[in-house]
């Protein structure tokens, strides 16, 4: 089933849904079982299982030069998408990004999902390599997330790349792409951000999940924005616990997000480390309760890997 016909079964009911990290090269699928099956008593509809970018390690030859060679350290989110629709009778949403893949690479993957009958996909640019600057596309991929949304639409009507393709089999994506309540930070300001959203909406984007935000009247503003802009696909809020107190700096550094006044403080009011980790609980569920009143579609919860906290929130708020 697509994403937006759960939220249409829905009728108003607010669903809950996670996202999930690929196990690093070499792990094993049970760690992603693991993970999950403590959240299944919520019962999602959908998880979300990211996908990333190659990453270069430099090997010194005998010779002295170094040999740049790529790798990718979080394989396998295809398969994994599969194996938890097998294990647990849910949809799955792989992501999808334009950094490090052709066009061709793209489509491939698109035709394997269609095979597997996975019918949702997250559309992403994608980051930058860690020693980038700035995002870099790979040769012959697409340069912004709305090239990637319309590569997609164009199989949703039977177009593939290779033009003497007659009659190809139309595909039937939900496509999801991402929303930013504080703006993305290259874009110089909310209307420009809101500008290109809806263009990635005309392109045939379905509904927007947004990056981690931990002032909900941030939200509230976005989605007004996005209502006068005439964006009017769903908006699913995305949410973090903040759980360590390096975070303090690291999720503003790394998200360009902000953090409210009040909760810093009550965060640098704590003295130990389990006591900042409960503030961010605390935080995260009196955050969650408030978008669940105003309606919100859907609660989409980021695990990085930390199930038994969400699994606490989880339990607080549904």
């Amino acid at each position: 089933m697509k994403v937006t016909e759960h939220f249409d079964k829905a009728q108003g009911k607010t669903l809950i849904s996670f996202e999930i990290l690929p196990p690093l090269k070499g792990g094993s699928v049970e760690a992603i079982f693991n993970a999950l099956d403590p959240l299944m008593e919520f019962k999602p509809p959908f998880i979300d299982v990211t996908y990333h970018r190659e990453e270069f390690l430099y090997k010194r030859r005998p010779s002295g030069y170094y040999e740049k060679i790529a790798i990718r350290k979080r394989p396998g989110t295809v398969g994994i998408c599969a194996s938890i629709m097998h294990r647990y009778g849910i949809d799955a949403v792989p992501h999808l990004i334009c950094g490090g893949f052709t066009k061709e690479e793209t489509e491939n993957a698109l035709i394997d999902l269609n095979f597997l009958n996975i019918n949702n996909v997250l559309a992403l640019r994608g980051d930058a390599r860690p020693f980038e600057k700035k995002f870099s596309p790979e040769k012959e991929g697409h340069n912004y997330a709305i090239d990637l949304v319309g590569q997609i639409s164009d199989m949703n009507t039977g177009n593939y790349l290779d033009p003497n393709i007659e009659n190809g089999q139309k595909t039937d994506f939900c496509i999801g792409i991402a929303g930013y309540p504080e703006k993305h930070f290259e874009s110089p300001n909310i209307e420009t951000d809101l500008h290109f959203t809806k263009e990635k909406v005309k392109a045939g984007a379905d509904y927007i999940v947004t990056q981690m935000f931990f002032d909900n009247e941030k939200f509230k503003s976005y989605i007004k924005h996005c209502r006068d802009f005439g964006i009017d696909v769903p908006i699913v809020p995305g949410l973090k616990p903040l759980t360590k107190r390096y975070q303090l700096s690291a999720l503003p550094r790394r998200f360009f997000v902000n953090l409210p006044t009040e909760f810093v403080k009550e965060l640098e009011k704590a003295k130990t480390d389990e006591a900042l980790k409960e503030v961010g609980i605390e935080w995260c569920i009196h955050q969650s309760k408030e978008l669940k009143a105003m309606g919100a579609p859907c609660l989409h919860y980021y695990t990085m890997g930390d199930s038994n906290t969400i699994k606490r929130i989880a339990e607080a708020v549904y």
